[in-house]
Parts: structure tokens; sequence; C-alpha cells
């Protein structure tokens, strides 16, 4: 039996969403091929043979990437199994089945999948059948996802890791980058989340042993830095800690970064140390916003202070600090834009940030806990088939040109300087709101900081020539 597994993309890695679930599969026998769509060609032939053609969709714009591979899979093949797994999934279960799709997994779909590439069908299956209408906010898991006891990941067939986003650093050189889970889900409920409907505040580790043993293989392989994909690293600090410490003493030129929420940061203080002692190049935060009226509508956990603080604190520990925003939401004033702006500088920030970060636009997806806000709901235009997502617009006409323009910016000086990109969208936006900007000599020396060649985002307009068809 073949199975074809394609991932469209995971933010510059090698698909860690085909890894794991072609083990499985090649556990029970079948014969299995993994397609990275953003670095191979489709080929028409191994999806005409399939029997099973297997999408991943952990965000946004791979979901969107994959609805011409889907309908290209159905049309090549009406007699194979389609099936669609990942956090996007269940939250387009109807978009999906249109397309031809037959059966949607969530979080933890490993299991799920192999029993229905054996059987055809799965209780996973029909637990999601009934849950494809997510308009109010409702969890797509009605109950807990079920604890694996995971497999090592299998990323044989896969592009080598050098040809993935790499990892430059401070002194000019690069590093080849892995990429790895050591926890899925998360224990918080952010509203704008895409975790949240899935695992509804549950969140599940992998085994440490399973753990190492990727990492083992793909230094093995030639990497020097991992990536650890958790939603929080810090969800389970323990179990983080024992996984790096292990990564550290048995590959101690390793470097890696972890995402913390900033209340995690503050919390467990007292284990950064640790994370700066064993390799942590750098740590994501979801700051979000510094407006903290807007931060407690996405029901984020932390204030405008929390983030001022966790700043110092990291700095204080020798941790590298890179924070992500969604700079453009419904609640957005000129005045909030610059001030965004002007905490980052003021932050000594400005090089920790991806100018990308700067563009980023509040997603809506089916299943966003921001639909259970009646003026959230009141403010909508109504839902977009085309993008996957409810439209929304400012109620200033100038901030909708802003976005346009910070955008437009952004795309043709997306590796450009930092410190150069972020000049011109503060002195962009400043001009707009009639306003002094700081005096850019307040800025201390900037320390080039550790950064991916492939720049984090999840919200942006996916480009079609990313997928490259025959």
């Amino acid at each position: 039996m073949r199975a074809l597994l394609i991932s469209t993309y995971e933010l510059g890695h090698q698909p860690f969403g085909l890894a794991s679930p072609a083990a499985w599969l090649r556990a029970a026998r079948w014969d299995v091929t993994c397609l990275d769509a953003s670095k191979e060609r489709f080929d028409p032939n191994v999806a005409a043979d399939a029997d099973l053609i297997g999408f991943h969709l952990p965000m946004h714009t791979a979901t969107r990437l994959a609805a011409p591979l889907i309908r290209k899979s159905r049309q090549l093949n009406r007699g194979a199994r389609i099936c669609a797994y990942g956090l996007y999934a269940p939250l387009n279960a109807e978009w999906l089945r249109s397309m031809g799709v037959d059966a949607i997994f969530g979080g933890e779909f490993e299991e799920e999948l192999t029993q229905y590439a054996l059987h055809g069908r799965s209780a996973g299956v029909e637990a999601c059948a009934g849950k494809a209408d997510l308009k109010v906010g409702t969890p797509s898991v009605a109950t807990p996802p079920a604890k694996l006891k995971f497999l090592v990941p299998d990323r044989g067939g896969l592009p080598p890791l050098a040809s993935y986003a790499q990892l430059q650093m401070p002194d000019g050189s690069r590093r080849i980058v892995g990429h790895t889970e050591a926890s899925r889900g998360c224990r918080h409920l952010c509203r704008h989340c895409p975790v949240v409907p899935i695992y509804d505040g549950q969140f599940r580790v992998v085994q440490p042993e399973v753990v190492l043993t990727d990492i083992d293989a793909q230094v093995g392989a030639g990497a020097q830095h991992i990536t650890f994909g958790d939603p929080d690293f810090f969800n389970g600090p323990t179990h983080g800690l024992r996984i790096v410490e292990a990564l550290h003493r048995a590959h101690p030129s390793v470097t890696y970064d972890v995402t913390i929420k900033i209340e995690h940061l503050l919390r467990h203080r007292d284990l950064l140390g640790r994370l700066a002692a064993t390799g942590c190049a750098f740590v994501t935060s979801a700051v979000e916003s510094v407006d903290d009226a807007v931060l407690a509508r996405l029901a984020k956990g932390h204030t405008r202070r929390d983030f001022v603080d966790a700043a110092a604190v990291c700095r204080r520990a020798g941790l590298v600090l890179m924070p992500t925003f969604v700079a453009f939401h419904p609640w957005l004033t000129l005045d909030g834009y610059c001030d965004l702006l002007d905490t980052i500088e003021s932050l000594d920030l400005v090089e920790h940030v991806a100018p990308i970060q700067l563009a980023i636009r509040l997603l809506i997806p089916e299943g966003s806990r921001l639909l259970e806000l009646a003026d959230v709901r009141a403010m909508l235009e109504g839902f977009d088939p085309a993008t996957l997502a409810y439209r929304w617009s400012h109620e200033d006409p100038r901030l909708e040109q802003l976005h346009h323009d910070v955008t437009a910016l952004v795309g043709v000086r997306l590796t450009g300087s930092r410190p150069d990109v972020f000049d011109e969208i503060s002195a962009l936006a400043h001009a707009r709101a009639g306003r002094q900007r700081p005096s850019v000599s307040r800025r201390r020396a900037s320390v080039t900081v550790p950064y991916s060649t492939e720049p984090w985002y999840c919200c942006a307009e996916p480009n079609p020539s990313q997928v490259r068809l025959v």
C-alpha cells in the first residue's frame, strides 16, 4: 500500500509533520513518499498511484497553499483516500471536504491517521465529522486528545536540512537548522491562537527519548542548531529543561531556540540562566501588543509592563528575546502603532524584531475564540472562503493604507538591515500620525543577534509560487 504525505509550508523547516506520520505508516509496512511542496515539484505520477494522500495543515498559510494540490490530487486519483491533518484541518473541515478530502484529523493525528490508512475509518474521523461548524468558537475536540506513545520521526526521503532556512549568526556565519517538537498543545486559552480550538487548554509531552533520538539523527545529518516547535516550551518547564540539558551534554556545540510566553518568562525567571547555559540562542515570545486593553481582549495573560520586565529579565539572564506582534488589529490607532514602534526602540529591541512582525494583521479563522466576543462578531464583514478568514477593516481608513504601505515596504526589504527597515517604517508611521519621532540617537549601540534566514510569519498572504506545480 502506498501513501503520499504532502507539506506545503512549515516556516522554513524540514517538515516534522511529514516525518512523524511517516514513521507510523512505515512501521505499519506502508510504502511512504514524503513531498515538501515548498522545495520539491509535485509529481502527478506518484499522486495517481497512491492509495492514501495526506496533507499536513499546521497553519493558515500552509492550508491555503494546499488547496490547488488537493484539487489536483483528487482529479488525478479518484480512488485514493485523501485526508488532512494538523491544527488547521478541523478548523476548515467543511471547505476541505468540498474539495474532496475524505477524513480530517486534528492535533494528535499520527495514530488516527495510521488507523485510517489500515482500516478506512477511525473514531477520530467520525468525531471530527460532527464538528465542522466552528463559527462560534467552540473547540473542535470535545474530549482531550489521546496521549500518544510517539515514534521517532522518520525523515527518509525529505530534502536535506541544508536546503532549509538557516541561522544567521552575529559573526556572519550560518548554522544548519533542525526542527523537532518536545510537546504539543498549550495550557493557555489566548483568544486569537489556532492551538486553542483544537487543544482547549490541554498539552501533551513527547517522550524525552523520542525527542533526543530525533535530535541525534538531525545532528548526524548536519544540524548545528535545533528549533523546538512547541507552542510554549515552558508549559512543562521540567520536561523542557530535561531535554535541553541532555541535548547540551550530548552535543555541546549545538545551539537551539524555543518559544515561551511572557508570563512564563517572568514566572520561571530563575530557570532562564539554565537556558542560556545550555546554548539557547534566542527565545521567541508572542507579545502581540503593548496596549493593555488589546492584550485583555486577546486573553494573553500579560500586560505592557510585563513585556518590559521580561525584556529586562532576559537581558540579565543572557538570553536574546525575540518578540512577535499582531501589529494591525481592529482596535489600533495611528498613535497606538507609533507607540508600539517607540516601545520597541526604547527597549533596544529593534534588531530583535523581524520587519514582517510590523506588518502582521490579525487573522480570525473559523473556530477562533475571538468569535466569543459580541463586539468582535458585530464588526466582522462576513467569512471570506477565498482567504479562509473573517473580513474586518479599520474604522480609520488611514490605517488600512498604512498597513498596505508597511506590507509593501517589508515585502521588498524582507532580508534588509532590520534597523534600516525599522527606521523607514517608523518615519512613515510618525509622519502619517503627525507625530514627532523620538530621536534615534537615544538608541543604545545595537548588538547583532542571531536570527532565521526565513522570518517567522503566519498571517501574511501566501505566495502561490511557493508551491511548484508541474
